[in-house]
């Protein structure tokens, strides 16, 4: 199932370019936003399993999808979860998860213009999981039936802010501009993919690809992360986990690739889709 915040109503995807939207299918047993269906996930799931009116159907247009959950309670992520990235970080390999927390007001969807602050902003592809069952005390061999599905998202990072400061330096605010967790096109549910531990994603940067990877290459795959996390928080339905940018953050490189103002960034993921965004100065 492919589900998607269409003008701010909850919309399943039904062929390519339309989307039925679920307030109506349902006659109201779900509501229209795209964030309260996480606090009711087996119940919709069962619902859109058993089929429902496919007939009433409206196109898609990509500028008017936004973050399949636009308002989650938490945000966690993690760090040098790829080996090379790590390498180029000039940082051992971590025998835990390095998390950190992107604040959700800087939660945005998958299109549009993201203001730059001053400082060297960066760019980082990660596949994002969304949880659709609450979480705690969880091993991962059962982690995945946690997760509601999957989308993309770009971990901007405005990199002085990020390493300013004594070790070990706090992450988040450098990470939490407005914008600066832009996720989506959709959310793809893990049963559409031949392996959800193995999927591509990639970016590009004004038509030149700089980042690509598989999440096979994750040193802690998803079932992992969640399995450490909840053994310490509760996460919470609609809670978003981005897991990890591979190598190739212009930060790393000599000389520098950062981003600027009409800079466009093309971000993708394998089975999910692309997001699209270009940069303005503040």
């Amino acid at each position: 199932m492919r589900i998607l915040n269409l003008s701010g109503r909850l919309a399943i995807e039904v062929d390519d370019g339309h989307a039925v939207d679920v307030a109506h299918a349902s006659a109201g047993r779900f509501g229209p936003d795209p964030q309260s269906v996480y606090q009711q996930w087996d119940e919709f799931v069962s619902w859109a399993e058993g089929g429902f009116d496919r007939s009433v159907r409206e196109p898609v247009e990509p500028g008017s999808l936004g973050a399949p959950a636009p308002r989650p309670g938490q945000v966690f992520a993690v760090g040098l979860n790829y080996r090379e990235h790590a390498s180029e970080a000039g940082l051992d390999l971590p025998e835990i998860p390095v998390v950190f927390t992107k604040f959700p007001s800087s939660v945005t969807g998958p299109s549009g213009v993201i203001a730059l602050p001053k400082g060297s902003v960066d760019f980082e592809v990660e596949l994002v999981a969304v949880v659709g069952r609450a979480a705690s005390g969880v091993d991962a061999a059962t982690a995945w039936t946690h997760i509601a599905g999957l989308t993309v998202g770009q971990d901007l990072s405005e990199r002085e802010l990020q390493l300013a400061g004594p070790a070990p330096q706090q992450f988040s605010m450098g990470k939490s501009y407005p914008g600066f967790a832009p996720v989506g096109p959709v959310l793809v549910t893990p049963d559409e993919f031949d392996d959800p531990d193995d999927i591509a994603i990639s970016c590009t940067l004004n038509g030149v690809e700089v980042q690509r990877t598989r999440t096979s290459d994750m040193i802690f795959s998803i079932p992992a992360i969640v399995e450490f996390l909840s053994a310490v928080v509760t996460l919470w339905p609609g809670d978003l986990i981005f897991t990890g940018t591979p190598s190739g953050v212009g930060w790393a490189r000599d000389p520098k690739l950062l981003i600027g103002a009409g800079d466009e960034l093309v971000t993708g993921a394998e089975g999910i889709g692309q997001m699209r965004h270009t940069f303005r100065n503040t």
